[in-house]
């Protein structure tokens, strides 16, 4: 079969346009040097998703959401933001099945929107992942370094992380990216046999919660499920300030009905990262098949988890008492059962020890498939002679992350993995749409349904969500991109294989 791109008026040498075809794109997957080993089935993806999803915002948000937001109606933000996640879930799940390839949105909007709209999206890939597991990794050296001190262990505090008046080095958080880039280097089996592992266990420990913290349920505490509407501290113009305050004057309200949806926003983060399944399509046996399996089902599991835990913590503990930093494993200390509070602590470490690894995952595939397509140096996609991994680019991002972990805070920039997976959203849902109009021949085994209405309420619920997001977010959002269109223009374009095939072909 003749897969090359036919030759068009978008092929001169300067067109930013020129999209890949899907035909091109499984054709550079099969080229022995740059080739990943297909190993994983519709369980490992799905286990990939439930481990990266259920983290922080499972053992974290719940107790900020419901004591600044929505109260009990935390339960009904999860719902509302599962929906967001699911509309966004049906377009990546047919594009991961008509264009199984490493890359994620990526590929897909290399595919739809052209090499300059797939840059861009790649970039925003990159610093969403990184950071996010950057943060996420500090966050678990906290509760390991909390679970040696109540041990009687202690880290000399030139190693314990920074804290907000000094910075220190983290060697927990360093250590352990080390490590997982280690095990990603081992092949993405290996990966998901140890993440199978800690999953297992991490949702055996939610499920502990759901069930044991159901006996501890008082009722009175549901009172009132959905507390009366106050306005949100407002910012006018400055850059705390939601961006959708500074730009319509709209003020957000914290509880009532609109409540719900201002936690939406909020609790959207925790649900971050199942999209990190089509990143693995590419080492996906039947990819048509499972890659729609593990998405849309690691997004239903996490959703139903969500919900039960939200709804049995608020009754464990009146919503208003709720602690921040440790929701769960306070209520249970607040009913008089610090057992089962050091035993979620516990839980809580092990969890997010499978988020860094599926996130750092999904980095080095988005730029393994930016590398193959020469817009990054071709020698990151290289993958190992024996693994079939791309172990340099692993190799390469572990390292930065490693060193980014080691130096950083959990602050405001974890925003920035929000915004860049909201980005994320509505690209997918775009090129749904259009690779529909493009190329209806493809053969697609499975189809978002209500074409184009589902991608177009995607669309809109992702750019709602993003509206509430900080100003000072999409500040440095727009500098990193700032910073990714210098690079683009400056090696980029010059360096990619389609504009070098195009020039042949011209």
């Amino acid at each position: 079969m003749d897969v090359r791109t036919p030759k068009t008026p978008e092929d001169g040498r300067h067109s930013f346009f020129r999209t890949k075809s899907v035909e091109q794109s499984i054709q550079d997957t099969e080229e022995p040097e740059h080739a990943l080993k297909k190993s994983l089935s519709a369980l490992d993806l799905t286990v990939f998703g439930v481990g990266v999803v259920i983290g922080t915002g499972i053992f974290v948000l719940t107790g900020q959401v419901a004591r600044n937001n929505a109260g009990p109606a935390v339960a009904i933000a999860f719902v509302v933001s599962g929906i967001v996640c699911a509309l966004a879930a049906l377009c990546y799940a047919e594009f991961a099945s008509t264009v199984p390839v490493a890359g994620s949105a990526y590929t897909f909007s290399f595919a739809t929107l052209g090499e300059l709209p797939a840059w861009i999206i790649g970039w925003d890939l990159i610093l969403e992942l990184a950071l996010g597991c950057a943060v996420v990794s500090v966050g678990w050296s906290g509760y390991i370094r909390s679970l040696m001190d109540n041990a009687g262990w202690h880290l000399p505090t030139g190693l314990a992380g920074s804290t907000t008046n000094e910075t220190h080095f983290d060697l927990l958080a360093f250590l352990l990216v080390v490590v997982l880039t280690a095990i990603l280097i081992g092949g993405a089996k290996l990966s998901a046999r140890v993440t199978a592992v800690i999953v297992a266990i991490k949702v055996a420990v939610v499920l502990v919660v759901i069930v044991v913290g159901a006996f501890f349920i008082t009722s009175s505490n549901y009172t009132p499920f959905i507390p009366p509407a106050v306005p949100s501290a407002g910012g006018g113009s400055n850059l705390k300030a939601p961006l959708i305050e500074v730009i319509f004057g709209y003020t957000p309200t914290n509880f009532g009905v609109m409540g719900i949806f201002t936690a939406a926003a909020v609790v959207f983060f925790a649900y971050i990262g199942f999209d990190i399944v089509a990143t693995a399509a590419e080492e996906t046996r039947n990819p048509q098949r499972d890659v729609p399996r593990g998405i849309l089902g690691s997004l239903a599991i996490c959703t139903v988890l969500y919900v039960a835990v939200s709804v049995v913590v608020t009754g464990m503990e009146k919503y208003s008492r709720l602690s921040i930093q440790a929701p769960l494993a306070d209520a249970f200390k607040a009913t008089g059962h610090p057992f089962w509070a050091g035993l979620i602590s516990f839980g809580a470490a092990i969890g997010l020890t499978t988020v860094c690894m599926i996130l750092l995952l999904g980095q080095t595939r988005v730029f393994f498939a930016m590398s193959r397509d020469g817009l990054l140096p071709r020698f990151f996609s290289r993958v190992h002679p024996r693994f079939k991994t791309p172990y340099r680019s692993t190799m390469l991002l572990g390292g930065i992350v490693a060193i980014i972990a080691g130096f950083t805070s959990i602050s405001a920039l974890a925003d920035l993995v929000n915004i860049g997976t909201l980005f994320a959203f509505v690209v997918v849902a775009i090129g749904v749409v259009m690779l529909r109009r493009s190329r209806p021949d493809l053969p697609r085994s499975f189809r978002t349904p209500l074409v184009p209405w589902v991608p177009a309420l995607s669309v809109m619920a992702s750019l709602w969500l993003m509206l509430n997001l900080p100003t000072e977010t999409w500040v440095r959002f727009g500098l990193w991109m700032v910073l990714g269109f210098v690079i683009y223009f400056t090696y980029g374009h010059g360096h990619s294989r389609m504009r070098r095939q195009g020039a042949e072909r011209a």
